[in-house]
């Protein structure tokens, strides 16, 4: 059997140890010179975002109704009042824009959960308020949500509940600039690569 052939130590390449760049400028947010565990928050956050995301599925699918139709629906459960909601306010509390929370409006109002008038202050929108069908169905589905929420808010303080609040609203603020630099780089790369496929056709 033949030997395997040795190799010498001058044929050995010695890697370089890559060194990861920060991820943020931010002095204060580094931890012995590192974001390490920034990045660690994020991915956690990522992560808790989608299970509430499937919490959220999982509560529409009881009244046979899609993720973003429960939440219009439990949005104007706990907001209508006593006249009921405008779509602009009712897309402001829930997180929606306010073309999605229209289409989905219609679509629980032809379901029967929802009901329309004109708004007697401004002639021009609409108050909504629940029907008796989504009154009906906003009792049946509360005691589900509340075990499910019992169970996701365990070992939770009021506080630490309070001070995710305040982040959630910060970083909903900033990203709002932030999407602006997003959108500002993509319009850059799409003329760069416009540019380059110009310069390939013409050579």
């Amino acid at each position: 059997m033949a030997s395997k052939p040795r190799i010498s130590q001058s044929q050995i390449v010695t890697r370089s140890r890559f060194v990861s760049p920060l991820t943020i400028s931010r002095k204060d947010l580094l931890k012995a010179g590192s974001d390490d565990w920034l990045r660690d928050v994020i991915y956690r956050l990522v992560q808790a975002l989608g299970r509430l995301t499937t919490c959220r599925e999982a509560f529409g699918k009881q009244l046979d109704l899609t993720s973003s139709q429960f939440t219009v629906l439990m949005g104007v459960a706990y907001r209508q009042g006593d006249e009921g909601i405008p779509i602009a306010n009712l897309a402001g509390y829930i997180g929606l824009a306010a073309t999605h929370v229209t289409t989905e409006v219609g679509r629980l109002t032809r379901k029967g959960f929802l009901t329309k008038r004109p708004n007697g202050r401004d002639g021009r929108s609409v108050l909504i308020t629940l029907s008796p069908e989504g009154e009906r169905a906003i009792q049946e589905i509360a005691p589900f949500v509340r075990h499910i929420n019992d169970f996701l808010f365990a070992g939770i303080e009021r506080s630490e509940i309070e001070t995710v609040k305040t982040f959630a609203e910060n970083l909903l603020r900033n990203s709002e600039y932030a999407l602006v630099e997003i959108r500002i780089a993509e319009a850059a790369k799409k003329t760069s690569s416009a540019s380059t496929s110009r310069r390939q056709k013409q050579s």
